[in-house]
């Protein structure tokens, strides 16, 4: 049976790591992360074993390959997500492999990391991040568009929170398209200060809309707070519209202690002083810890060569390498 999760998360202490704000968080240089010369030489052996005998991304499994030995070099990268910042830039790809292969290295390093699970009810898991020229309006994802996302979690609504998102820069934007993130510990001690009775409100089940990806017999939305616990870590389920859209389809307008709930944490997400922002660059692997970290992407402007346009790729990993997985997961 399905653990409930706690309505209720501990508070975080100001000696919590994870509870970070702008001027506390460990220097820029600290969270990007080099690919030792060891990892490098087990990657550039499993790429050429992959020239040799081409096959397609999602099929390689790093336990398969040469990369396999170099697990244990990333636990300062582990260690980064679960119990200090939450996130981390690994870079050190050489820079004269094709786009393919920044995919393929980028899919097995993210192996080392977790369990990659499906994005989509299409069974997409490598997923293409980039302006499609859709609207949010008419159902689309924001990560299809160049519109800002707002602070949010991914797969809010999916059965399980997500543990860790991946993106790989594969070309960044024209102009825009900056990267932000906030910690839940820090929000969660924010409200506390200023609304205790928002942060009651926020831990009980909001409507959330599965946006299109509702298979036959489904109901249109989920319920699930914004904030919960569950074995003693707070865990997120965010994206304010996707609430809103999702009380519209369940015919059930948000209460106005709700709204304001919602507002005071929006208040908090806007807060300059919070947050840590950056931009992309190619190559970079950028992974965070999904289940506490707020994350936002504001709104870009691309290049008018189709080659130069704002193009990532995402990863959705469960923790634990135990065995491959497929599980479906929806944004």
């Amino acid at each position: 049976m399905k653990k409930t999760p706690d309505p209720f998360p501990a508070t975080p202490t100001l000696a919590d790591p994870r509870a970070w704000q702008a001027e506390t968080i460990d220097p820029p240089t600290a969270w990007r992360y080099e690919l030792t010369s060891r990892c490098l030489s087990k990657l550039d052996q499993t790429l050429r074993e992959l020239r040799k005998q081409p096959r397609e991304i999602t099929e390689l499994r790093v336990a398969e390959t040469p990369l396999a030995e170099s697990a244990v070099e990333l636990r300062d990268v582990l260690h980064a997500l679960e119990t200090g910042r939450g996130f981390a830039i690994i870079e050190g790809l050489p820079g004269d492999v094709s786009r393919q292969e920044f995919q393929a290295a980028y899919w097995l390093i993210g192996q080392l990391l977790g369990q990659p699970i499906v994005q989509n009810v299409e069974g997409t898991l490598l997923y293409d991040v980039r302006d499609t020229g859709q609207s949010v309006q008419y159902g689309s994802r924001f990560s299809v568009t160049n519109a800002e996302s707002s602070f949010h979690t991914d797969n809010s609504f999916g059965d399980d929170v997500l543990d860790y998102v991946g993106l790989l820069c594969l070309q960044p934007a024209k102009s825009g398209g900056l990267s932000q993130l906030i910690s839940g510990f820090a929000a969660y001690r924010e409200l506390q200060s200023r609304d205790p009775q928002a942060l009651e409100v926020l831990s009980q089940s909001f409507h959330v809309d599965r946006r299109g990806g509702v298979r036959p017999g489904e109901l249109p939305t989920v319920q699930f707070p914004v904030l919960a616990r569950q074995d003693d870590e707070l865990l997120l389920r965010y994206l304010r519209y996707w609430i809103e859209v999702g009380h519209e389809k369940a015919n059930q307008p948000l209460t106005p202690a709700q709204r304001a709930a919602l507002d005071t944490l929006d208040d908090v997400l806007r807060e300059p002083r919070l947050r840590v922002e950056f931009h992309l660059r190619p190559g970079d692997m950028f992974f965070i810890n999904n289940r506490w970290l707020f994350h936002n992407r504001t709104a870009f402007d691309d290049d008018s060569d189709p080659d130069r346009k704002r193009h990532l790729v995402r990863l959705w990993l469960k923790r634990g390498r135990e065995s491959f997985s497929c599980r479906t997961g929806l944004n």
